[in-house]
């Protein structure tokens, strides 16, 4: 396969000699969970994965104020800006005599406060976004947001962090932001059995899923932010009796809710195996007392898209990325199985939810090529094709150098039977329509409601 060949070559992308050893490893030779060392790291130009602020701005007619250095800020005044939701975005620099004065609450404080003044008429929430200088400095934040909410009782303010430093200990900053979007619920006077959240994914859930045609068919009141237009539509979200995750990242946030508000969570990995997808909805079968749909059909439904996907696609080349599905290991299986031609899967490392894919990629395609995104030789790895490969997902089609490729980021919603088959009808189309790869993966937060 000409993706694996070419990773034994020794030649940079600007034809100098490179030590390219640590850009791939074979799946039979790899390490569960991580295959690869930290270290350096190198992040590569695509941009459709969702950050902080796409997130953040789920949250309708909520103020986002980020508090951090002016280096810092470069890249989240740029998104808003993307975006054009700059009238919903402010920020306060930190200099350096703000931290040889020590004077950082009052930094905050009164920084926030000049800005809700100055806005045209005050937010009914507020998302402050510290940064890891205030840990470094023990800055006393709970006395920060004590004397705002004193001075602003009508606006509810809750904690949000740009925070590096979090990344490699405890949840990850991508875990506690989903976490924090539903921190302004407060608790209902009355719990509706009718009611069910679906929480903490940048998408909402695909109406043609097996999971949302179960939730509609069995009479339950669907809430989601993702399809909240006003604050009060997302204030109404703590009436449900059960939320439901599906992200590995959307856990927490789950868990949360449950202790806090009394929610039944139900974690509901997304995945692409029969068995699971048959074990997920049948606990949504009991858990909520709702008639499960026809697995056969469904299947069936399925089998016939992989068919028509892999007659068109045949023997071509496929790589996968983990920014477009939450299971990559898992999709490469289920192409495997299905005869597709998988070469590479990209991907730093790997939840424990992929252990069993791993192990039988292992025994079943052993020379499966997995490669880094973050380590540093990545960013003089070839980038080109001679013959068509179809990427699944940015990143793979930045480092494969294909302009076929699914344009897609964290499963986009779907789910169950059904989203293996538009999963394979996506891969017919990134198929037969070759795409400006350049151009689409520079564009943040794919899928955004008001990017450009």
């Amino acid at each position: 396969m000409l993706n694996r060949l070419r990773h034994g070559e020794n030649t940079a992308e600007d034809g100098s000699s490179a030590d390219l050893s640590a850009a791939s490893v074979s799946i039979r030779k790899a390490d569960f969970n991580a295959p690869f060392p930290a270290g350096l790291e190198y992040a590569a130009p695509a941009r459709g994965s969702w950050n902080i602020v796409h997130q953040g701005m789920l949250i309708p007619e909520a103020h986002q104020i980020f508090v951090c250095a002016e280096g810092c800020l470069r890249g989240v005044v740029l998104t808003a800006a993307e975006m054009g939701a700059g009238e919903r975005f402010s920020m306060i620099s930190i200099r350096e005599e703000n931290v040889l004065k020590g004077d950082m609450e009052d930094l905050i404080t009164d920084g926030v406060s000049d800005i809700l003044k100055k806005l045209r008429t005050l937010p009914p929430a507020v998302l402050i976004y510290t940064s890891c200088i205030h840990h470094f400095m023990g800055c006393d934040l709970p006395l920060v947001y004590k004397r705002l909410r004193e001075k602003f009782p009508t606006v509810s303010f809750t904690d949000c962090y740009m925070n590096p430093i979090m990344r490699k200990s405890g949840l990850t900053p991508d875990q506690i932001m989903r976490k924090q979007l539903y921190s302004l619920l407060e608790p209902a006077a009355e719990k509706k059995e009718n009611v069910v959240d679906l929480i903490g994914s940048s998408f909402p859930m695909e109406e043609t899923g097996d999971m949302m045609r179960m939730l509609r068919n069995g009479g339950k009141t669907v809430r989601d932010l993702t399809l909240c237009r006003t604050y009060a539509e997302y204030r109404k979200m703590n009436e449900a009796s059960v939320c439901i995750s599906v992200l590995p990242p959307a856990k927490a946030a789950g868990e949360e809710l449950e202790k806090r508000l009394g929610m039944k969570h139900l974690y509901l990995p997304f995945c692409y195996g029969y068995d699971e997808i048959r074990e997920n909805l049948g606990i949504l079968s009991e858990k909520l007392k709702i008639p499960e749909e026809d697995r056969e059909s469904g299947i069936a439904l399925a089998e016939k898209a992989l068919l028509a996907a892999h007659r068109l696609i045949g023997d071509t080349p496929v790589a996968i990325d983990y920014t477009a599905t939450p299971r990559p290991l898992g999709l490469a299986r289920l192409l495997t199985e299905h005869g597709f031609c998988v070469s590479g899967v990209y991907a730093d490392s790997f939840t424990g939810e992929e252990k069993e894919d791993f192990l039988w990629l292992q025994r079943n395609a052993p020379e499966l090529v997995l490669h880094p995104t973050a380590e540093v030789s990545m960013r003089v790895m070839p980038r080109h094709t001679e013959k068509k490969l179809l990427a699944f997902g940015q990143k793979a089609a930045y480092f494969t150098g294909t302009r076929f490729f699914v344009n897609t980021v964290e499963a986009a919603g779907l789910y169950g039977y059904d989203g293996v088959r538009r999963t394979a009808e996506m891969m017919m189309e990134a198929y037969l329509h070759e795409k400006d790869t350049k151009t689409r993966i520079q564009v943040k937060g794919l899928g955004c409601g008001c990017c450009v």
